[in-house]
């Protein structure tokens, strides 16, 4: 489509194109309805279709277990972080938190409001450059769950496989991987996610949980942040993010059409491999995260000046491809390859690194 750029936000994202335009086509009239989906009532036959659609959808997605609720929330991944503590802290009042990354470590913050929060292991030191080791002697035998947040949109660094933490719970923040490739969903007791990265418009929160940990909430926990109370309403205690919860629809029936999440690693891992082969091909650019935990979704890299970022940014801004600026905590460049980034995109920015190396060489 003409006028399109290649959006290498780190989220809100890209959108699949053909979801774009089918959101588009329903706009003014849902499916005959008459009324769009941001004007229908949450209690509506036409949206309890949607939002139970959208459930069924993910569930295939994914291969969840029938003994996981699919909750869909508001408040972004950010109010999980008090709310997994709040649900889930509530045993021993323990929990181990691997810090891999900033979120990992605002987790962590917020759940030492709500009880004993230990750090069991942290790549701080390094600036978050790779993640962490982990390993069940290294986790208390009495903890309510382990947390980690499994991608590091900043730093462009995953763990490179779902770490053992022996009979303690495993609690993933999966925010800018969700969907990008299959994980095994039993191995978890809880997996939460913002979908504004890879599944669609900021305002929704997916949260997989296992059954037998509902009902487990403090006493002064909200009733919005209990998640037996969100799983007793099906997600609708009060109104859901109605738009966003159709628009995820869109996005799992486009992903099960495409082949599901084994199509998905495959595409993420070649187009990620386009743009971390170049980097370790010279050395006008330099990858910021370790080889072993490199992230499918968020490369970062560094010309190591400064100057040179800040042209790079802009100049790669003028030729259709933005949002390449690096965080702060890193610097340099970023780019957020998620599943709705075609290869082309890739390919373009890789042709454009090699001419902004051409036409400023360095001292």
């Amino acid at each position: 489509m003409q006028n399109r750029i290649y959006n290498f936000s780190a989220g809100p994202s890209m959108l699949p194109l053909n979801v774009l335009q089918q959101a588009s086509e329903e706009m003014m009239n849902y499916r005959g309805s008459g009324m769009s989906v941001m004007e229908m009532s949450h209690r509506s036959s036409w949206f309890e279709s949607i939002i139970a659609g959208a459930e069924s959808s993910l569930r295939k997605l994914m291969n969840i277990p029938d003994n996981y609720k699919v909750l869909f929330l508001q408040g972004g991944a950010s109010t999980q972080f008090a709310t997994v503590p709040l649900n889930l802290m509530t045993g021993s009042g323990k929990a181990d938190y691997v810090l891999s990354g900033q979120f990992s470590s605002k987790a962590y913050k917020e759940a030492q409001k709500y009880g004993d929060a230990k750090a069991c292991a942290s790549s701080k030191d390094a600036n978050f450059s790779f993640v962490p080791g982990v390993t069940p002697d290294m986790i208390r035998e009495d903890a309510d769950y382990v947390h980690i947040c499994y991608n590091n949109t900043i730093y462009g660094t995953r763990f490179p496989a779902v770490p053992d933490t022996g009979k303690v719970p495993l609690v993933a923040d999966m925010s800018s991987c969700i969907l990008s490739e299959p994980v095994d969903v039993s191995r978890f007791a809880l997996i939460y996610a913002g979908a504004q990265k890879n599944v669609a418009p900021a305002g929704l929160t997916i949260v997989i949980v296992r059954e037998d940990l509902l009902g487990r909430a403090k006493p002064e926990t909200p009733v919005m942040l209990d998640y037996k109370a969100q799983a007793d309403a099906d997600s609708m205690y009060n109104t859901p993010p109605c738009w966003c919860i159709y628009i995820a629809g869109l996005v799992f029936e486009h992903l099960l059409a495409e082949g599901g999440l084994e199509v998905m690693q495959k595409r993420n891992i070649e187009k990620a491999a386009i743009l971390y082969d170049y980097l370790d091909s010279q050395d006008y650019y330099k990858a910021a995260a370790r080889k072993d935990c490199r992230s499918l979704m968020n490369v970062t890299f560094v010309t190591g000046n400064e100057d040179l970022d800040k042209q790079f940014a802009k100049d790669a801004a003028a030729a259709g491809l933005v949002n390449l600026k690096g965080h702060r905590s890193v610097g340099g460049m970023r780019a957020s390859i998620y599943n709705a980034m075609p290869k082309e995109g890739v390919e373009a920015l890789v042709a454009f690194m090699k001419q902004l190396a051409a036409d400023h060489p360095k001292a």
